[in-house]
C-alpha cells in the first residue's frame, strides 16, 4: 500500500500548495469513503463483521464482495476460486445472522436482490429458499452446522488469513487492487503510482552504492597498509646494506637517528634533529622557560592535580617549537603538501544566510544539524533518498553555541545558546519538547554531552567577560547534569573555585568517564558514577578548543589553540602518542566569533580540523601519510564532523554554507 499511500499524499501536497482547498476537501471525503478501507485486513473484516452483518446492510456487503471479486479477476484461478467460497459462507452467515435476531424480512429482502444470482452461481442455495418458513432452522440437520460459534469463528479466521496473505503477499502488485479496471482495461498506469516504486529503487541502488564505496574504502585502507609494511622492508633491507659497509658505528648512529624520528613529529629534517646543536641548545633554554611557567600556573590555580606528564608535556613543548622553527622557512610549502582529497561525491547545503558555527550528524548519520549565527538550526539529509519528514527550521532567538544528538536514535536533538537556554527539540514531533536555563550566572553554554548509556546528559556553561576573542571573552566553568526523563538538574561537577572555563566535552563508550578541556590548558577527568573529578593534567599552554577519545580508549586527544593537536596516553598518563602542530590552519587573532574544533572519523586514523583557510586539513593518525585537505569552500571552515560509521565529513563555513563529503 505504500505506493498508493504515497501517491495520495503527494496529492495533498499538491492540492494545497495551489490552494485548491474545496478539491482537497472533496478529496478527504472520498477517501473517507474508500469502499476498500485502504486494502487494512482489520478495518475489512470489522466493516463485514462489525457494521454489515450485524445492520443488516446487504447492499453494501454485496458491493464490498464484488469490488474483491473484481479486484482479483486477473489473478491466478485458485485464488479468484478461494475468495468465490469465502464470499458463499460469508453470506450464508449474513442470512443466519439475520434468523438468529428473527429478521425475516431481511432475509427476504437480502433473497430478492441476488437471489437469483446465487441460484445461477450454485444450486446449493436452493434450500436456502425455505430457511425463513422453517421454524426452528438451527436444529435443522441441513443448516444445524451454520448456527453453530465454531463455524463462524473457522469463517473469521479463514477471512482473516487470506486477506493477510494477499495485501501482504507477492501475488499481485499492490496498485493493482485500485487500479484494477486499468488492468483489465489494457490501459498506462498512472506516472504517479510509479513515483514510489521508482524511488525505493532509487534508495536500493543508492544503498548498494554506499555498501560498496564502504567496501572500496576498507580495501584501500587494506592496500596503504600493505604498502606502507613493504616500504618498511624495503627501508630495513637498504639499512642492512648500508650497516655492512659502514660498520658498527655508523649502525648505532642509524638507530639513533631512527629512533628520534619516532619520538618527533614526521616534518622534522635529520638536520635539525641530530646535527643542529644550537637548536638543541634552544631546546634546554626553552624547557626551562616552560618549566618556570608550568610552576606559576599552578601557583595561580585555586585547585591543585597530580601532573605526573609535566615533564613529558615541556618535552612536546620543545618539540613543537623545533617544528615551529622548521615550519616558518617553508609555511606555504608545508600547506602544499596536503594533497585535496578524492571526493566520491559531494553535497552542498545552502540554506543558511548567515556563518555556520556548529554543525553535528545524527546517531546514525542519516540526518544533520546545523547552525548559524543568526540564531537559527537547520535539520536536513543530505541523502536524497531518505524521507524528508524530518527537515526542520528552529528559531532560537540568541547566538547556538553547541548542538549535540541523542546517542541512541536520532529522535532528540539538544541546542545550546549564548543567553543560557537548553532546548530540547523532538524531531518526529517537530516541537520544542523541554526548555531548559542555565544559572544566571553561567549564560555561555559551550557544550552538550549525551551518556552512550544513561538518560542523562552534560552541559558546560561559562560566565562572560571583557576581551576580543571567543575564549577571551570566557569567564569561569559550570559542568551541570541532566536527567533526560525528568528534564531536571542531577547534579554539578566539581571544579573548584573561579575555575577556568570548559569548552569541550566527551564521553567514553559506557559513560562512566568524562573528559572535560579548559580554557586554562588542562584536561580534567571525571567518574560520573561518583560524579567526582578523578584526574588532570597540563595538556597546552593556551585554551583547549576540542578533546576526544581515542576509538581504542586507551587515548585522548587535544586540540589547542597553540596550534597542537596532541593524542596522550591514558595508560601512562602526560605520554604523548602523536602530534602535529597546525598554526599555519589556524590563526587566534583571525578567530574571534568560532571555537577551534576537531573530529575523529569510526576508525581512529582521519582527524578533521577547523581552519582559518578555505579548505581544513585532515591528519594521518599515526599514519606514514602527513594528510590530506578538504575541498575549498569560499570562506575560513569553522566547524567539522565525521559521520558515525562512513568516511563522510562535514564542513561549516563562514560563507554560510555546509557540505557534505564522501571519500575513499
Amino acid at each position: 500500500m505504500e505506493n498508493i499511500q504515497f501517491a495520495e499524499e503527494l496529492i495533498r501536497e499538491f492540492l494545497v500548495f495551489r490552494g485548491f482547498t474545496e478539491t482537497l476537501n472533496s478529496f478527504g471525503k472520498e477517501l473517507g469513503s474508500d469502499i476498500g478501507k485502504g486494502f487494512e485486513v482489520d478495518k475489512i473484516l470489522n466493516l463485514i463483521f462489525s457494521v454489515y452483518i450485524p445492520k443488516f446492510e446487504a447492499e453494501k456487503l454485496i458491493d464490498l464482495l464484488s469490488f474483491f471479486k473484481r479486484c482479483f479477476s486477473h489473478s491466478d484461478s485458485a485464488l479468484f476460486a478461494t475468495l468465490s467460497t469465502l464470499e458463499q459462507s460469508i453470506l450464508r452467515y449474513y442470512v443466519v445472522n439475520a434468523i438468529k435476531y428473527g429478521k425475516k424480512d431481511k432475509v427476504m429482502e437480502f433473497l430478492g436482490i441476488i437471489g437469483n444470482d446465487l441460484l445461477m452461481r450454485d444450486q446449493n442455495w436452493s434450500s436456502w429458499f425455505a430457511i425463513p418458513y422453517i421454524q426452528n432452522p438451527h436444529l435443522d440437520p441441513q443448516f444445524r452446522v451454520y448456527f453453530s460459534e465454531e463455524w463462524f469463528q473457522s469463517l473469521h479466521l479463514s477471512v482473516r488469513n487470506f486477506l493477510s496473505e494477499i495485501f501482504n503477499g507477492t501475488h499481485i502488485l499492490q496498485y493493482r487492487l485500485l487500479h484494477f479496471h486499468l488492468l483489465s482495461a489494457n490501459l498506462r498506469i498512472p506516472a504517479l503510482l510509479k513515483i514510489s516504486s521508482d524511488r525505493n529503487t532509487v534508495n536500493r541502488l543508492m544503498k548498494e552504492n554506499k555498501k560498496l564505496n564502504l567496501k572500496l574504502s576498507r580495501l584501500q585502507i587494506l592496500l596503504e597498509e600493505k604498502e606502507a609494511q613493504l616500504c618498511n622492508l624495503k627501508s630495513g633491507a637498504s639499512s642492512v646494506r648500508e650497516v655492512g659497509g659502514r660498520g658498527v658505528g655508523s649502525f648505532s648512529h642509524s638507530v639513533a637517528g631512527a629512533a628520534d624520528e619516532a619520538i618527533f613529529p614526521s616534518n622534522f629534517s635529520d638536520n635539525v634533529l641530530v646535527h643542529d646543536t644550537s637548536l638543541m641548545d634552544g631546546r634546554e633554554s626553552i624547557q626551562n622557560q616552560d618549566d618556570a611557567r608550568l610552576a606559576e600556573s599552578h601557583a595561580s590555580r585555586a585547585h591543585t592535580n597530580d601532573c605526573p606528564g609535566e615533564d613529558r608535556r615541556s618535552d612536546a613543548d620543545q618539540m613543537f617549537q623545533s617544528d615551529s622553527v622548521v615550519e616558518s622557512s617553508s609555511n606555504v610549502e608545508g600547506e602544499e603538501k596536503f594533497p585535496e582529497v578524492k571526493a566520491v561525491f559531494q553535497d552542498t547545503f545552502l540554506g543558511h544566510t548567515n556563518p555556520i558555527n556548529c554543525c553535528r550528524f545524527s546517531a546514525t548519520g542519516e540526518n544533520i544539524a546545523s547552525a548559524s549565527m543568526d540564531g537559527t538550526v537547520r535539520i536536513w539529509t543530505y541523502d536524497s533518498s531518505a524521507p524528508a519528514s524530518k527537515n526542520a527550521t528552529i528559531y532560537c532567538g540568541a547566538e547556538i553555541m553547541s548542538l549535540e544528538w541523542d546517542c541512541k536514535s536520532d529522535r532528540l536533538l539538544l541546542i545550546g545558546t549564548a543567553d543560557g537556554g537548553i532546548k530540547a527539540w523532538n524531531v518526529d514531533a517537530k516541537r520544542v519538547v523541554c526548555d531548559l536555563n542555565s544559572a544566571e550566572a553561567y549564560p555561555s553554554i559551550l557544550d552538550l554531552k549525551c551518556s552512550p548509556v544513561e538518560p542523562i546528559f552534560v552541559s558546560a556553561a561559562a560566565s562572560r567577560r571583557q576581551g576580543t576573542s571567543y575564549y577571551d571573552k570566557l569567564g569561569f566553568a559550570s559542568l551541570t547534569v541532566w536527567n533526560m526523563r525528568t528534564w531536571k538538574a542531577m547534579a554539578v561537577l566539581p571544579l573548584g573555585k573561579d575555575p577556568p572555563a570548559i569548552t569541550s566535552l566527551c564521553f567514553n563508550h559506557n559513560g562512566k568517564l568524562l573528559a572535560a578541556a579548559a580554557t586554562d590548558g588542562m584536561i580534567h577527568m571525571f567518574d560520573m558514577s561518583a560524579g567526582l573529578q578523578v584526574t588532570g593534567w597540563p595538556a597546552h599552554d593556551l585554551a583547549i578548543g576540542s578533546v576526544l577519545f581515542g576509538p581504542d580508549e586507551t587515548s585522548i586527544f587535544s586540540l589547542g589553540t597553540d596550534g597542537k593537536i596532541i593524542e596522550w596516553s591514558l595508560q601512562s598518563q602526560g605520554k604523548i602518542l602523536w602530534s602535529r602542530n597546525c598554526n599555519r590552519f589556524y590563526d587566534p587573532e583571525n578567530s574571534s566569533q568560532f571555537k577551534h574544533e576537531m573530529a575523529l572519523d569510526a576508525k581512529g586514523r582521519r582527524l578533521l580540523v577547523t581552519s582559518n583557510s578555505v579548505s581544513a586539513p585532515i591528519y594521518q593518525v599515526r599514519g606514514h601519510m602527513n594528510g590530506m585537505r578538504t575541498l575549498s569552500h569560499s570562506g575560513p571552515i569553522t566547524t567539522v564532523d565525521w559521520h558515525p560509521t562512513l568516511p563522510i565529513f562535514l564542513t561549516g563555513s563562514a560563507d554560510h554554507s555546509v557540505r557534505v563529503t564522501s571519500i575513499s
